[in-house]
């Protein structure tokens, strides 16, 4: 693993599953403006910013808005949605992701979160997730959404380490884009019909292993 120094991570659907709670706040304010908001529209918004998801969900709808407007929109939706993780608590983190985040640590590799979420820090407080990162890029620290490299690109100068000695932890198409685009390895946690880009595809944290890694670095 000598060619792996750090491990970047997003965060819905890979530490914590926070993407029900999007769901409520997004589908209430869809019900709120008069359509139904699904599951699978939900799906579409994997991964991208808050605007932007804004956008998909008016496409749904069929409406189109002034700008004030849709920011007035954006910011209702985040209240409620803020109102949702204020309840969370390190119960709500996914299978595997507190060990693996322990491992890197006794390895000495570091690590970082790379989310779009502007209220990544709220999560990882509430979650006790904070003491594990060595640095956090999250919503209010870029301006270009995935798959732009930007957050991962941060994320690896904040920690000193160059983008081809880090690896990636993605659950989204978008995440995976930005981190190729990064020149980063990346390991895809869901299913390898959506993260087949991926250099390795696992259904979670907790089948990482150390010598998956090392089979990484060397390929």
């Amino acid at each position: 693993m000598d060619s792996i120094k750090a491990c970047l991570f997003d965060l819905d659907g890979v530490l914590v599953d926070t993407a029900k709670y999007h769901f409520l706040a997004w589908k209430r304010l869809a019900a709120e403006l008069g359509f139904e908001f699904t599951a699978q529209d939900n799906e579409k918004l994997k991964g991208i910013s808050r605007m932007a998801s804004l956008d998909i969900l008016l496409k749904v709808g069929g409406l189109e808005l002034e700008d004030g407007v849709k920011r007035e929109l954006a910011e209702r939706k985040n209240g409620w949605y803020v109102e949702y993780i204020s309840k969370m608590d390190a119960a709500e983190i996914l299978p595997g992701a507190l060990d693996f985040l322990k491992q890197c640590r006794e390895r000495g590799l570091k690590t970082a979160l790379g989310s779009a979420s502007k209220n990544a820090s709220v999560i990882l407080r509430n979650t006790g997730l904070t003491p594990y990162f060595d640095a956090i890029i999250d919503g209010t620290r870029t301006s270009c959404a995935k798959p732009d490299p930007e957050v991962f690109l941060l994320g690896a100068e904040e920690l000193g380490v160059p983008p081809e000695a880090c690896v990636v932890f993605e659950d989204a198409e978008a995440g995976i884009e930005a981190a190729r685009r990064a020149g980063m390895r990346c390991v895809g946690i869901g299913s390898p019909d959506t993260l087949g880009a991926a250099d390795l595809v696992v259904p979670s944290l907790g089948d990482v292993s150390m010598s998956l890694l090392r089979g990484l670095a060397v390929s």
